[in-house]
């Protein structure tokens, strides 16, 4: 070797080093990485191993056959659905379920937690989150019996309209009521859940900032516009963003137990039909390729706006 020259190692001798370098590093953290394997099995058992069983989907699966010998079809679940009936009317639903929930059902939280950390009674504060976690926590057969009860003809809401002389209207029996219900109630349900993580943002930010604008003049509106939103925007862009992977998704337990065939033309989703066809009818080969175009959309969603907010505001998820 001459002098001056540096001899770079080659690429098995990177591996060894990356290698002895892992194993150093597991071996004097080993107690973090056996907190890590629960979930890491988790995910390799019940995310990463079933999706072995998504190739049904390009082809003609039957139980007795198999997976690996079922005959290939390739695309022709896929265009089946392209071109059935209920293709316009799933994208349709789905579509819009989720464009209401984030317009009106995204911002709940945010201003949830604004109005919250605004407070100074600390009781009265408490009070407040206590009752407004509960919901979350109260199963959703019993949140559906309850929004059946309150919608039905004799129900709470009916009572009430009929002070005003309208009704009574059997709600979940028109189709047209079923997004306003499905959206209010969401809202109802996890906004003081999804508000926890507004208001821990909010503990982030320097007392330093508020003390200087009071100085300045600043109300609480303008410290409010100028310090509390920008102080809690990267948490709200990560949020939208993991928002947003889920637009082709709906919670189908909760339309499977409110919805019935009258209200199909506005209640029913792709998740919904999905379930009808692979659990009800037993053809797994169409629920399958449905489900995975679903994904494949929420995937190309995730990733377009995660691009778009990395340009836009510098924050992301990777």
């Amino acid at each position: 070797m001459k002098i001056g020259t540096i001899k770079r190692p080659n690429e098995t001798q990177k591996k060894l080093r990356w290698g002895y370098r892992a194993a150093y590093d597991i071996k004097k953290h080993y107690p973090i990485y056996l907190m890590i394997l629960p979930a890491l099995v988790y995910f390799i058992i019940f995310h990463y191993f079933p999706m072995y069983g998504a190739q049904i989907a390009f082809r003609k699966y039957t139980i007795g056959d198999g997976i690996w010998t079922s005959e290939w079809v390739g695309l022709k679940n896929f265009t089946t659905f392209f071109k059935s009936y209920y293709f316009e009317r799933l994208i349709r639903n789905t579509v819009l379920l989720n464009v209401y929930d984030i317009l009106f059902g995204f911002p709940a939280p945010i201003i949830f937690a604004l109005l919250i950390y605004e407070l100074r009674n600390k009781v009265f504060k408490k009070t407040v989150q206590t009752i407004t976690y509960i919901p979350h926590f109260i199963s959703l057969i019993v949140i559906c019996g309850m929004i059946i009860d309150f919608t039905s003809p004799q129900g709470m809401i009916n009572k009430i309209i009929g002070f005003f002389g309208i009704g009574p209207i059997q709600f979940l029996a028109y189709p047209e009521y079923f997004r306003p219900i499905y959206v209010a109630s969401n809202i109802w349900q996890e906004t003081g859940w999804n508000s926890i993580i507004y208001l821990a943002a909010l503990t982030n930010i320097s007392p330093e900032l508020y003390e200087a604008a009071k100085i300045d003049g600043a109300g609480r509106l303008r410290q409010a516009v100028s310090i509390t939103l920008p102080g809690i925007a990267p948490t709200i862009i990560i949020m939208l963003i993991l928002r947003m992977g889920r637009m082709m998704d709906v919670g189908y337990e909760k339309i499977l137990l409110l919805y019935n065939p009258s209200i199909y033309e506005t209640a029913d989703v792709i998740s919904t039909f999905v379930y009808r066809k692979g659990l009800l009818e037993a053809n797994f080969s169409y629920s399958t390729a449905v489900e995975f175009f679903n994904s494949l959309i929420n995937f190309v969603i995730l990733v377009a706006v995660n691009k778009i907010s990395r340009k836009v505001s510098e924050t992301s998820l990777w």
